[in-house]
């Protein structure tokens, strides 16, 4: 069975903007670099035409990838009622309880999640230990430093 990708509605349109970049606009790019190349003589010794090629070869690889997770993409419905357990979409406030630090986390599938910008997959340790949980729950991280606690502070949909 193939992987599932979760995704919000907003990341699926970009996915599928970018799709339409890549076969249109970035496509013709790469076939006119191939194409000017070419003209350039020997490909055997021509660098100019291998790195076209490798270009073209990324560009594909990507095509194929975005390709792959629209085909198996979940649309997240972020609009459903608040239950104040922590899902999908939800932005989490915790409580670091050994630093006693606040932090805010966005819950999101595998595809949208950046920790710079405290956008957490649901398929991380922290993101499958927060999944179902409410405010006021204290949990334990598994994570390769150790066992990590926080407390959940609040849960907003």
């Amino acid at each position: 069975m193939a992987k599932e990708y979760k995704l919000t509605s907003i990341r699926m349109k970009e996915l599928e903007e970018e799709l339409h970049y890549l076969k249109t606009t970035k496509e013709r790019d790469v076939a006119e670099q191939i194409k000017e190349a070419r003209s350039f003589g020997d490909l055997s010794e021509n660098s100019e035409y291998d790195e076209a090629k490798n270009e073209q070869a990324k560009l594909y690889g990507r095509i194929a990838e975005v390709e792959d997770i629209l085909a198996h993409a979940v649309v997240i419905d972020e609009t459903e009622a608040s239950t104040g357990t922590i899902g999908l979409g939800c932005t989490v406030k915790v409580r670091d309880l050994e630093f006693d630090e606040e932090d805010l986390y966005c819950i999101v599938g595998s595809q949208e999640a950046n920790p710079n910008e405290h956008r957490i997959s649901d398929d991380s340790p922290f993101g499958r230990a927060m999944l179902g949980k409410k405010v006021g729950d204290v949990v334990e991280v598994d994570a390769p430093l150790g066992t990590l606690k926080f407390e959940i502070l609040s849960v907003e949909k």
